[in-house]
């Protein structure tokens, strides 16, 4: 059975606390982010490319010239392309609140538009990130009046100091396997090594499964759900071929300078020391839509002018948060479309 339809009025009354703790939260956050020096930006929703990470889908739309010669446009997946321009333009320390449009997403915690918060800061570290991620969790739970988030029975203390966990040790600790065996100096994967160290801990793999399938399977299926249990978890040092936009560790170059947040089960964030070199991200951009196309038939267009920003682009840390997560461990809100003024109609 469908649900009621958000605009009525008992329905509206219901939720209406949620979204007016969504409007302190976010008043707190631009304070917070002015009061650090942040300048906010917004950035256009139309862009050439809406990204080339494979598992990414947009919405496709078209420009109309006077002349009527049409030419295609995405709805941006992400700001990420023109904020890292705008520290290409000379911009330090910037923020959005981006409204982002991403296609074949939908259910609890996934809505087709939403609300990314993120922020940049040139000439620092992503351990910086770290701080800034457990600081808003703090203040979300602060302005929100709760001491607890919540989500799906568990629970994380918001104050409390994250706990910091390696890709190698999450996958050791949760599933037995050396993940590092199976990557190499460079980079390069060895699909046949960990798809039967993943047999091994028990798991389904199928013949045709990549590396970053069997990848993917084992993080969704045996780490993901227990991470930010009792605390917030900090999950970091991706493989490189798992942090496409992210530069390599200089302790390791395995693994790239890559971590995402997590509360309650619920991936929150995800934060990059950035990749600035234009050759380096051009053929991970390629790799990324080699594998758009043998899994989903299509590929989307490199955006030339984000290349081209890129190589003046300094050195910065940047971090993409999902706002409307945020609110909902904040609020205990069940399902997203309760913490969204106006929900994207089911189709």
């Amino acid at each position: 059975m469908s649900r009621a339809p958000w605009w009525r009025g008992d329905v509206h009354a219901a939720r209406r606390p949620l979204l007016l703790a969504r409007n302190r939260i976010t008043a707190a956050t631009r304070a917070w982010f002015a009061a650090r020096d942040f300048l906010e930006v917004e950035t256009a929703a139309l862009q050439v490319s809406p990204g080339n990470e494979a598992h990414l889908h947009a919405f496709a739309t078209e420009a109309i010239a006077t002349d009527g010669v049409r030419a295609p446009l995405y709805l941006r997946t992400s700001p990420e392309f023109a904020c890292k321009s705008l520290l290409a333009a000379g911009e330090a320390r910037i923020f959005d609140f981006a409204r982002v449009w991403r296609n074949r997403e939908r259910g609890a915690l996934h809505s087709p538009e939403f609300t990314l918060l993120e922020w940049y800061r040139a000439g620092e570290s992503y351990e910086v990130l770290m701080e800034d991620c457990a600081a808003l969790l703090g203040l979300a739970a602060e302005t929100a009046g709760t001491r607890r988030l919540t989500f799906r029975g568990r629970t994380a203390d918001p104050f409390a100091t994250p706990e910091r966990v390696t890709l190698a040790e999450a996958f050791s600790r949760y599933a037995g396997i050396d993940l590092l065996a199976t990557v190499q100096a460079g980079g390069e994967t060895d699909r046949d090594a960990l798809a039967a160290a993943a047999r091994g801990a028990g798991l389904r793999i199928a013949g045709d499964d990549t590396w970053a399938d069997v990848f993917s399977r084992v993080l969704v299926e045996r780490i993901e759900p227990i991470l930010g249990d009792g605390r917030p978890t900090i999950l970091c040092e991706y493989p490189v071929s798992e942090a496409a936009l992210a530069r390599p560790s200089l302790r390791d170059p395995r693994v790239a300078e890559r971590f995402e947040l997590y509360a309650c089960g619920v991936e929150l964030a995800n934060c990059f020391g950035e990749l600035t070199e234009p050759a380096e991200q051009r053929r991970r951009f390629g790799l990324e839509m080699d594998e758009k196309a043998r899994i989903y038939g299509e590929r989307y267009p490199i955006d030339e002018e984000f290349l081209s920003a890129l190589a003046h682009m300094p050195p910065a840390s940047g971090a993409a948060l999902g706002f409307d997560r945020l609110v909902m461990l904040a609020t205990g809100a069940a399902h997203i479309d309760q913490v969204l003024w106006t929900p994207v109609a089911e189709t």
